[in-house]
């Protein structure tokens, strides 16, 4: 049966974070975050602040896309994406399916050597969070900088094999884990569209009564400056 309860998450079943993107030089000299591709989510920029770009590889090739306030800027699942800071870049971040990029929906373009298993890419990629800040921000960088490596392999590649071995590779260390994501899905997205299909088949029969249910909610970060995959994150609780 329907849950008639109105959906009490934010609209769509979406998540937000405010980001500010990492302002660390890479050996390219281009400063900005990791890249990394999505499987099951798109994600979305709304640039508040400083400017930047974001790099992005897909199948049909490699782009640039600037980041200045006011811009917003999204993409689907199975894009590669950098970020690139070029001055003070701060982005609020819109999330698919209740926050799930930030909750496990990302693959690192880490070199295919760290792709092989769930175990050998945790290892490459997992921040401690008991450690001290100064250690979780060396292993940021670390992780960054290698998943640049493969990142630039697969952006001078030639052919499409290359991207075709990440995506199918991607796909393998994620698979444990998508009975979780499902989970999700069925709470978030796919519950707020079955509240919107109740609340119209309601009002086609003349039945209010679900605005007598009618809620407000706010609620600040529960986490500030946390190391994300693109920068410092300031994260909202959400569904776990």
């Amino acid at each position: 049966m329907v849950n008639t309860g109105a959906f009490t998450g934010l609209p769509g079943g979406v998540a937000v974070s405010h980001l500010r993107v990492y302002d660390w030089p890479a050996a390219d000299g281009v400063c900005g975050g990791t890249p990394h591709m999505h499987l099951t989510c798109s994600e979305g920029y709304v640039v508040t602040g400083g400017r930047g770009a974001v790099q992005t590889l897909t199948t049909s090739g490699y782009e640039v896309t600037p980041l200045v306030p006011g811009t917003v800027a999204w993409f689907t699942p199975g894009t590669i994406h950098r970020l690139v800071n070029e001055d003070d870049l701060r982005i609020t971040v819109l999330m698919q399916n209740s926050g799930l990029p930030e909750a496990g929906d990302a693959v690192l373009t880490l070199p295919p050597r760290y792709l092989t298993d769930p175990e050998t890419y945790a290892a490459a990629t997992r921040i401690p969070a008991d450690a001290p800040e100064a250690e979780q921000e060396r292993v940021a960088r670390a992780r960054r900088d290698l998943a640049l490596e493969g990142y630039r392999a697969l952006r001078e590649a030639d052919g499409p094999e290359p991207l075709a071995a990440f995506h199918r590779a991607a796909a393998a260390l994620v698979r444990p884990r998508l009975a979780e994501w499902r989970e999700r899905w069925r709470r978030g997205a796919e519950a707020a569209a079955a509240a919107t299909g109740e609340q119209l088949r309601r009002l086609e029969q003349g039945d209010t009564s679900h605005l007598a249910d009618a809620t407000v909610r706010a609620e600040l970060p529960s986490a500030h400056g946390k190391f994300g995959m693109c920068g410092r994150l300031d994260v909202y609780p959400g569904p776990a």
